[in-house]
């Protein structure tokens, strides 16, 4: 019978990078799009705040602080949306240059 090859690398050599390949964006592009967010969602309050207050009188307190509610939360999803997409073009973009990079 034949000896098996040994599967094992030599001593001498070691790999590279114990990294995994990941797509996700950087922790920076994460970080800004989460405060994107965030931003959204206090200027949308403030701007249905301000258009409650113009609407309606000092009586209807209820009416002002409902359409903040619902202007803050209708921007931060809308940003949301937004900010998803362009983390995901980001990870494509990089995929495509680490193609161009491997054929050269």
């Amino acid at each position: 019978m034949g000896k098996l090859p040994d599967q094992r690398p030599d001593a001498g050599t070691r790999p590279q990078s114990f990294e995994v390949p990941s797509a996700l964006p950087s922790v920076f592009a994460r970080a800004l799009a989460f405060s994107a967010v965030i931003i959204a969602s206090i200027c949308g309050g403030l701007m249905g705040f301000a258009l409650g207050r113009l609407q309606w009188r000092e009586g209807e307190q209820l009416w002002v602080l409902l359409l903040s509610f619902a202007s803050s939360i209708s921007a931060s999803i809308g940003v949301a949306i937004v900010a998803v997409l362009v983390l995901r073009a980001m990870a494509e973009w990089s995929d495509v240059a680490s193609v161009r990079a491997r054929r050269r």
